[in-house]
């Protein structure tokens, strides 16, 4: 158990490290899906949505939650080429955000967060829509639902936790907020 700790550990602190880089991000693929989303897309914002941190802190495994974040946490919060993506508190400062006393941080990817990497970890969830066979959309997530870094999403769908505290969100709704 702990070298799966230490494992998840190193693996999160290579992605800070490399998050405040200038190196760029792959653009989205351009290929498109011969999937259809209106089955994922919601028509209006569902209500009783939790921040991430909140669902994170009381959510029970297979329980029906609805979670407002923003997409982001790491240098590339996107699973390619599929229908997955990292979501973050929105209580979060993103890098381009304007900080209470009027600074911002200088980061060529603020999706990543690297400002506030000490509460990043408990502050994201995984969001994962899957197929009516259980298995993840083979679409990208960019493409299918028309979203990109740092966007406010509302997800609708079962919590799944793991043996670290780590929140995937199963979903089968999304709602695009700006």
């Amino acid at each position: 158990m702990k070298k799966v700790i230490y494992l998840i550990l190193v693996s999160f602190s290579a992605v800070l490290a490399l998050g405040c880089s200038d190196s760029s991000v792959t653009a989205p693929p351009v290929s498109q899906s011969n999937i259809d989303a209106t089955p994922y897309l919601l028509a209006s914002e569902p209500d009783g949505g939790l921040d991430v941190i909140a669902a994170r802190e009381s959510a029970k495994d297979e329980e029906t939650i609805v979670v407002v974040g923003r997409i982001g946490g790491g240098l590339n919060p996107w699973v390619e080429s599929r229908a997955a993506f990292q979501i973050v508190d929105a209580s979060l400062l993103a890098c381009s955000d304007e900080t209470p006393d009027g600074e911002t941080c200088s980061c060529t990817t603020p999706w990543d967060y690297c400002c506030e990497t000490d509460k990043l970890p408990n502050a994201m969830a995984l969001v994962r829509f899957e197929d009516k066979q259980g298995k993840v959309v083979m679409a990208d997530a960019r493409n299918l639902f028309g979203v990109k870094e740092l966007q406010t999403v509302v997800v609708k769908g079962i919590a799944k936790r793991d043996d670290v505290g780590n929140l995937t969100i199963i979903a089968d709704g999304i709602f695009v907020k700006n």
